[in-house]
């Protein structure tokens, strides 16, 4: 499922996961070394023509990462100090490169990176998002295809 996909099924999820990630422009993204273990970096991502991209610098180990196991997880900066603004967005999935044809010249025509550079388009498999509610409680939503948003509440 793409990004697409997902605002039309949980429209209010996905608004507030473009507005936490249009907050900042560097987040964090973790991918799967070729032993298993996890490696994390610092990533611009883009909303743009219903997808989610993630684009990198060529040969970077985390563009190697992927695709070697497209897995990723996607982490929202949260900002200065203690006030999320939103909570704090995740996403998860499965990143494929795109190295040719009109979506990747679209994103080249819109970003104007740096060349060359990787592409990837996003599938996603989970989003979550976690923020205090009434200075009570802890709530986390999570998302996941085919399922309706979950909420849990903790005290």
């Amino acid at each position: 499922m793409n990004w697409a996909a997902f605002s039309t099924a949980v429209p209010d999820l996905a608004k507030t996961g473009e507005e936490r990630f249009g907050a900042h422009r560097h987040h964090v993204l973790a991918t799967l070394r070729k032993d298993g273990s996890p490696r994390t970096s610092g990533i611009e991502v883009r909303f743009l023509g219903g997808e989610l991209w993630l684009g990198m610098m060529s040969g970077s180990l985390k563009a190697l990462d992927l695709r070697r196991d497209p897995r990723f997880a996607l982490q929202a900066n949260p900002g200065a100090g203690t006030d999320m603004g939103g909570g704090d967005v995740r996403i998860g999935g499965r990143a494929y490169e795109v190295e040719d044809g009109a979506a990747r010249a679209a994103y080249v025509e819109e970003v104007e990176p740096p060349q060359p550079f990787h592409l990837f388009r996003t599938e996603l498999t989970e989003v979550v998002r976690t923020y205090v509610e009434d200075d009570t409680y802890l709530v986390t939503q999570v998302w996941k295809p085919g399922e309706p948003v979950r909420a849990l509440r903790r005290t």
